[in-house]
């Protein structure tokens, strides 16, 4: 992902669970009465509209930068603590959080390659290289929660411990977000081959 890609998707991720929280808080206590405070200046209300835009683009892109700084960091933590505290906002910010960054990961670049890990004998399950090894050279993979998949468990395997299988980034990452009922076009076309053959 390109520099200013990744400042735009880091400002959205920082600002759009913001946002919502901030219009909850809105709807719930009516305590708000313009959106913007530079649309009232405007005669013009497409003038209005694109100088809102202009400025929410320009202050997304300036979080997003900013969250690239050590001081960044250290702000976002500061206000996830500070959401984590209220009781029902934090559902709402975490929740708005969470659909933010599932839609801006770049899973197909982020994933390296599918790969299937046994736990147990007969058990498997899908988790994704990393390209990442330790010192001792144990391969380092990830491997997600169904249906949301930016969280997991990393995993420090024996290279004889990941096996590799004949599957795409992308559906492998369906199988996950779907929890499992996603189907590819080839099943679906041999499933929709043998309901025909079996009609005749």
């Amino acid at each position: 992902m390109s520099s200013w890609k990744r400042d735009f998707a880091s400002g959205l991720v920082v600002l759009v669970p913001i946002l919502v929280t901030l219009y909850v808080i809105y709807w719930l206590f009516g305590l708000l009465s313009r959106l913007s405070l530079f649309a009232t200046q405007i005669s013009d209300p497409a003038q209005a509209v694109g100088l809102t835009l202009v400025v929410f683009v320009l202050v997304v892109f300036s979080v997003g930068y900013l969250m690239r700084t050590a001081v960044g960091g250290i702000v976002e933590a500061v206000i996830d603590d500070l959401m984590n505290r209220l009781p029902v906002l934090r559902i709402v910010y975490n929740a708005s959080k969470m659909a933010v960054e599932t839609v801006l990961s770049d899973g197909a670049s982020e994933f390296q390659k599918p790969v299937k890990v046994e736990p147990w004998p007969g058990m498997r399950l899908t988790a994704f290289k990393t390209g990442k090894t330790t010192d001792d050279g144990r391969e380092v993979v990830f491997m997600p929660t169904a249906p949301n998949i930016t969280t997991g468990f990393v995993m420090e395997l024996e290279p004889e411990d990941v096996q590799e299988v004949d599957e795409s980034v992308e559906d492998a990452l369906t199988r996950v977000l779907s929890a499992g009922f996603g189907e590819n076009d080839d099943e679906v076309a041999i499933d929709n081959l043998v309901s025909d053959d079996d009609s005749e």
